[in-house]
């Protein structure tokens, strides 16, 4: 429970190009959430859990959409571990995860990324 209120990252920048954008529209159908679903990327480079039996992606609890993200764009993020919660059996760890882009003073989507770590 000591992690609450860790700042984490910033992360490695990625390359957005066209490529990554069509592959995601493809499989979507929609470019709206394609930086939500790059918080999955990131999340294995901000935190890193030990000692447990298993972790588990838990959802989200809130998202904040910015700008799309565009071709030749390069995005990261930075993580901020907003709360950890006793559950039974474990904690449950909301990471807030803003993904940026390079250039832009507005994030491209805050996500409240929700994990349990089971002992």
């Amino acid at each position: 429970m000591a992690a609450a209120g860790d700042d984490l990252g910033p992360t490695d920048w990625v390359d957005v190009d066209q490529a990554r954008i069509d592959r995601f529209i493809d499989a979507t159908g929609d470019p709206t959430f394609m930086s939500v679903s790059m918080t999955n990327l990131f999340m294995p480079e901000l935190l890193t859990v030990r000692g447990v039996s298993m972790g588990v992606n838990y959802g989200t609890d809130r998202i904040e959409l910015g700008p799309l993200v565009v071709a030749g764009s390069r995005v990261r993020a930075r993580g901020h571990v907003a709360a950890c919660d006793p559950v039974k059996g474990g904690v449950q760890v909301t990471l807030r995860v803003t993904v940026e882009v390079e250039g832009c003073d507005e994030p491209a989507c805050v996500v409240d990324a929700l994990s349990r770590y089971l002992a």
